[in-house]
């Protein structure tokens, strides 16, 4: 029997693409088993690298490592997650759903199984990319999962919680991984990611996804095009995570990174240009459509490193997680209700004003916090921080969505978005943090700068405040110079909070006004498809992504 050869459907169970499972009908126990799996194993792909993500200080000690050389576990995985996303939708047309599941779910399993053997930067490492790996793997596993747990008439909504579920991960893993660290240190964080994904592998091997339709789908040319791409991607993604840390022009690898990343890059590209059937699609991918949608994702993805920011600021506040609890419980609730009201609301119409609305938020909520002071808390920011992770998961939905109905009508373009979304998702995130750390370091020189010129012992006011700390270290130190010293310390340190605090707020300043550009752009580009418009628009129609006449139903109506 050929594997290859097409199979019968009936008219509600054909695939919507060669590699994506069946939709037969369920019983509604049944759609609820696969909403809950779908849950767990899109939660999973999020879970491990948002435990390390937000523990890296304590990941650093535990390692004993460098600052410099733990940024490279976040690298590893944005790496690994990007270039995979290449081939993994190949080898799921050409080898099934059901051998893409169980292989890297147990790639997943052993890699951190081994980790906890193994101690060190090196295997730590190892873990992230492959982490990264069956991430992309995940994410699309729970996705299919999710819209078994629907009927057609509601797979929109499916899709948006399906890619949703991914997002909670950060503000979970914020709720509860220190006491996961006080358990046994960061074989803790490994200790529950491996639990996770052991408790997706049962639940995959219990619950089966329907199976689709299988091609031939691999190339030679494929392979080539990776071996470039690949570390294309690697060198980029590298510069980015590490580039603040190690700072950019004092680092002369930095540069050659991005010269390599630019060679390799540019050679896959040409590759896939020039070919018959490419791997990725670049004359689709460089319409103007696509690209207003890479741009749109990139810098909203910029803005949601407010985030980063936020977190910073606290910490210089002298604040630890512990403290910020109620704070990520408040965005937890946010990122729920965002996914909810976007599965609710969404339509193909609604689409443009789903993301208008979220940027319009985003703004909001960072123009709120770039007016902090040093007797700002966790409780000051709860409607900003709400603000922004409702807007966060609202727009996740509606903008793959908005490129996946372009898919239904071509789908030899499905690897190509792909990429794209994971590139704009995951590079957009690097870069993000990369901005928001660069300008906040470069803020916080000119700030201390501005603040240290002004201090000076001919001012009263100065001399009062060191005498004034000096004195209230009389019950310890007897020595009037040794007191006058540390009151001069402890003025130096309190100039250096408010320069933070200042360069914080310059950081939020600067996200607010990224967002409301790009509200404004999506506006114009709007209002002008509006007025040169030559047939009326019509709620099913979505011009700037070439969803005209398409949902999600795999009725077989495409």
């Amino acid at each position: 029997m050929d594997v290859y050869a097409p199979q019968t459907w009936k008219p509600h169970e054909r695939p919507t693409l060669p590699g994506s499972p069946s939709t037969p009908l369920h019983s509604t126990r049944r759609r609820l088993a696969y909403l809950l799996v779908g849950f767990i194993v899109a939660l999973t792909g999020g879970l491990g690298n948002a435990l390390v993500t937000v523990n890296l200080t304590y990941a650093q000690g535990s390692l004993g490592v460098y600052a410099s050389e733990i940024q490279w576990l976040p690298a590893a995985y944005v790496m690994a997650n990007v270039s995979m996303n290449l081939l993994l939708v190949k080898f799921r047309q050409q080898y099934g759903l059901r051998l893409f599941t169980e292989l890297f779910l147990v790639l997943y399993a052993l890699t951190t199984l081994a980790h906890l053997f193994v101690h060190g930067l090196a295997s730590a490492i190892a873990v992230r990319a492959a982490s990264g790996i069956c991430a992309g793997a995940l994410t699309t596993l729970g996705l299919y999962y999710t819209l078994q747990g629907f009927p057609a008439a509601h797979r929109l909504k499916g899709v948006v919680l399906g890619i949703g579920f991914s997002q909670l991960a950060l503000p979970i893993a914020r709720l509860f991984s220190s006491e996961l660290l006080e358990i046994a240190e960061w074989r803790g964080l490994y200790s529950f990611e491996l639990g996770m994904t052991l408790l997706s592998l049962g639940c995959v091997l219990l619950l089966k996804l329907p199976p689709g339709d299988r091609i031939r789908a691999f190339e030679k040319l494929d392979f080539l095009t990776f071996a470039l791409f690949a570390p294309g991607v690697a060198l980029l993604c590298a510069a980015l995570a590490l580039g603040r840390t190690v700072w950019w022009f004092e680092a002369p690898w930095i540069g050659w990174c991005l010269v390599g990343s630019i060679v390799l890059v540019t050679a896959a590209v040409t590759i896939e240009h020039n070919r018959k059937n490419p791997l990725l699609n670049i004359r689709w991918l460089t319409t103007a459509n696509m690209l207003r949608l890479a741009l749109s994702v990139l810098l909203i993805r910029i803005v949601q490193s407010e985030a980063t920011g936020t977190v910073g600021f606290l910490n210089a506040l002298g604040l630890q997680n512990d403290q910020m609890r109620d704070l990520w419980l408040v965005t937890l609730v946010a990122s729920i209700a965002g996914m909810a009201v976007s599965a609710l609301t969404i339509t193909p119409a609604r689409i443009h004003p789903s993301l208008m609305l979220s940027l319009a938020l985003m703004a909001i909520g960072a123009w709120l916090d770039s007016h902090a002071t040093n007797l700002t808390r966790p409780a000051q920011m709860y409607v900003s921080q709400f603000l922004l992770a409702f807007a966060g998961t609202f727009f996740i939905g509606p903008v793959f969505v908005s490129g996946f109905g372009a898919i239904i009508a071509q789908p030899k373009n499905l690897i190509s978005f792909s990429v794209m979304f994971s590139m704009t998702q995951n590079l957009g995130g690097l870069l993000g943090s990369a901005i928001v750390g660069t300008v906040q370091v470069l803020r916080e020189k000119y700030h201390s700068s501005q603040l240290v010129e002004h201090l000076t012992l001919l001012d009263p006011q100065v001399a009062a405040r060191i005498q004034g700390s000096g004195a209230a270290l009389g019950g310890s130190l007897m020595d009037p110079a040794l007191r006058n010293a540390q009151g001069v310390a402890a003025l130096g340190a309190a100039a250096t909070r408010e320069a933070n605090i200042l360069a914080y707020n310059d950081v939020f300043l600067l996200i607010s006004l990224v967002a409301v550009g790009t509200l404004l752009w999506m506006v114009a580009h709007w209002l002008w498809q509006r007025l040169t418009a030559h047939v009326p628009a019509v709620p099913a129609q979505n011009a700037a992504t070439g969803m005209a006449k398409v949902s999600l139903n795999n009725s077989g109506s495409q």
